[in-house]
C-alpha cells in the first residue's frame, strides 16, 4: 500500500507488486492517469512521489507510463523503473503481448453471449469525445475487441472485455454502438444513467512477460462492493 501526504487529497494506492523493474497497481477510481487540465492529484505524479520518499531518492524519479486507463476506470496497471523496463513493455503494449481483461456492467444484454467487435473510431480532440464512422474517413483508427456475457439481471449486465487495440474510450464506444450503453457513462450514455454515476468498468486483469526475468506475470484486480458491482459474481480470470 502506497501512502501520501498530499495536504486534501491522502491517497492509499494499493501495490500489487514491485521490485527493480516494475509496478504494479490498483488505479483509485476518479483518479487521472497522468496530469491533464484538472491538476488533480494523478496517479504518475503521486506514485514518483511515493517511490522518492520511499526510497529517500535524490533527484526526479523515473516511473514509466506505458498504458492508461481513462479517469473514471479504476483496476490494475504496471508502470517502468527503468527506461529498459519501459521500451520493452511498450513494445508489448504494441505488438499486443500485454493482455487486458476488463469487466463492465451494461445497461440491456448483448444480442449474442459472445462476440469480436470491430469499429472504426475517429477522436474529436475539441470535445475529447468518440464517436463510430465508416472506415476511411481521416483520422479514424480501427478498434477491436472481444466481450462475453457472464451474467444478466434486472436490465443490466456483465460483460467481460478483451482488447485488442487501446483506443480512447473504445470500451465505452463500441458496447455503445451495439446498445449496451455502460453503466453510469454520461459521455456515451446520458440518456439512459443518472447523474452523479460511477462509471462501471473495471481493469481486472494484466497479463506480461517481465521485461527483464521473461517471466509470466498475471494480476488480478476485482472492483470494489457497490452497486452496480455487488449485483453479480466476479470470476476469476
Amino acid at each position: 500500500m502506497a501512502g501520501f501526504k498530499d495536504g486534501n487529497q491522502a491517497s492509499q494506492i494499493p501495490i500489487l507488486f514491485e521490485d527493480n523493474h516494475i509496478l504494479v497497481v490498483e488505479k483509485p477510481i476518479n483518479m487521472p492517469t497522468q496530469e491533464d487540465e484538472s491538476r488533480d492529484l494523478d496517479l504518475l505524479s503521486a506514485l514518483k512521489a511515493d517511490i522518492k520518499e520511499r526510497y529517500n531518492k535524490p533527484g526526479n524519479v523515473y516511473l514509466g507510463l506505458v498504458h492508461r486507463l481513462d479517469r473514471p476506470v479504476g483496476g490494475v496497471m504496471v508502470f517502468a523503473k527503468t527506461s529498459k523496463a519501459a521500451s520493452r513493455l511498450s513494445d508489448a503494449v504494441r505488438t499486443r503481448q500485454l493482455d487486458k481483461t476488463y469487466v463492465a456492467v451494461v445497461h440491456g444484454k448483448p444480442s449474442q453471449a459472445a462476440a469480436t467487435l470491430r469499429h472504426w473510431l475517429w477522436k474529436d480532440t475539441r470535445t475529447n469525445t468518440v464517436s463510430v464512422v465508416k472506415a476511411g474517413q481521416p483520422d479514424a483508427k480501427e478498434a477491436v475487441l472481444d466481450y462475453k456475457l457472464l451474467g444478466s439481471q434486472d436490465g443490466l449486465s456483465l460483460i467481460q472485455i478483451k482488447l485488442h487495440t487501446g483506443r480512447p474510450h473504445q470500451i465505452r464506444v463500441q458496447l455503445a454502438a451495439i446498445g449496451c450503453t455502460l453503466y453510469g457513462d454520461q459521455r456515451y450514455g446520458s440518456a439512459v444513467n443518472k447523474p452523479g454515476q460511477q462509471l462501471a468498468l473495471w481493469a481486472t486483469a494484466l497479463a506480461f512477460e517481465h521485461p527483464v526475468l521473461k517471466e509470466k506475470m498475471h494480476f488480478r484486480s476485482v472492483p470494489p462492493v457497490q452497486r452496480p458491482w455487488n449485483e453479480f459474481t466476479i470470476p476469476e480470470l
